[in-house]
């Protein structure tokens, strides 16, 4: 009786029938693209990594860093490639070459920030230079990338308010001229704070896949950004097909190469969506990380050398004082989960 009831008062229009919500034609789509990402990152990923074995390409380990970290060292690194390059494949195949113009900002977000990424990464594996890219001038060209990701975001037609961000409980807001060096600092930011996070198992990749659900079921719910919401999906298939093999013990790193691009596309869809304000919210794992390490270098030089931690990233800090590597990373997957909640409620409050 209560079925045929919901029957009735559905079909008089009373209630909304699940059929007829405009999020379902785009769901379907969303998850095949995140199936689909997974499937070609597991399928390649054995294959990757036995190439980069055969290329020597492993990641060096810091000798001042936990000792536990040593027997890490050789693993492959530039694994980033492996979720990248299967977002962009399926990018370019299904969305841009049928006219879906506005993926070339993630994409190209994604592609700048992996090739910066390698390069950094290659030049450290074989020791060109003491420790590949210095961080300066690796931060200057994040900045030169963020810098043209926003100039494009300003092209007429592809946002209707560039400037307007999300302020939630009171609408969109002009930020008017101030929104340049903010996004552009956000972009920049947010790639390297993602690449300090990037240090134990599986720990940025999980964090990562998380923020980009996240922001993908913003963009369905989002008139207009369908689109942007299937790559973010597409995005979280892949990472969790290259965590399969990142989780502990990891069999590859993401590297520079992952890291740098998983958080400049993060920011870049944030962007897009009109959702700089709820960026460090979901990405709150990123910002305390990101925070102890300001925290460590302040204290470090106002003491005359002492430490606030024992170890910056917060994460080898947690190490040093007996959490395991696994407690950490788990832990701050919890924290992702939880701030992504409070990011989803905030983008539609």
């Amino acid at each position: 009786m209560m079925r045929n009831a919901l029957g009735a008062l559905t079909r008089a229009g009373k209630l909304p029938s699940p059929h007829n919500v405009q999020v379902t034609d785009s769901l379907l789509p969303a998850m095949v693209f995140g199936v689909a990402g997974f499937t070609i990152c597991m399928f390649a990923a054995p294959y990757v990594i036995i190439l980069l074995r055969r290329l020597r390409v492993g990641k060096l380990i810091r000798g001042d860093g936990p000792e536990s970290h040593l027997v890490k060292a050789g693993t492959p690194a530039i694994g980033g490639i492996l979720f990248s390059g299967t977002t962009i494949f399926l990018s370019v195949v299904f969305n841009i070459m049928r006219g879906h113009y506005q993926e070339l900002l993630t994409v190209g977000a994604l592609l700048s920030c992996s090739v910066l990424g390698m390069v950094d990464d290659l030049l450290s594996t074989f020791r060109v230079g003491k420790a590949g890219l210095r961080a300066r001038f690796k931060f200057a060209w994040t900045v030169v990338i963020a810098a043209i990701i926003v100039g494009v975001l300003h092209i007429p037609r592809l946002l209707a308010h560039p400037n307007d961000v999300w302020v939630p409980t009171q609408g969109y807001v002009d930020f008017h001229w101030v929104y340049w060096p903010v996004a552009i600092f956000a972009i920049a930011a947010t790639a390297h704070a993602v690449n300090l996070t990037d240090g134990l198992d599986g720990l940025a990749a999980g964090s990562g896949a998380v923020g980009f659900a996240t922001f993908g079921a913003i963009a369905l719910l989002t008139p207009g950004y369908t689109y942007t919401g299937w790559f973010c999906f597409t995005m979280v298939g892949a990472i969790l097909a290259f965590l399969w093999f990142n989780i502990y013990p990891a069999r590859v790193f993401m590297g520079d190469t992952g890291s740098l691009a998983i958080g400049a596309c993060l920011a870049t869809v944030a962007l897009l969506l009109n959702q700089l304000l709820i960026l460090p919210v979901i990405g709150f794992v990123y910002v305390i990380v990101t925070v102890s390490v300001m925290l460590q270098v302040s204290y470090f030089k106002l003491t005359a050398g002492r430490r606030l931690l024992r170890m910056a990233p917060l994460q080898h800090h947690l190490e040093l004082i007996g959490w395991h590597e696994n407690q950490i990373t788990q832990r701050f997957w919890i924290v992702s989960m939880l701030a992504a909640v409070a990011g989803l409620a905030l983008a539609f409050s």
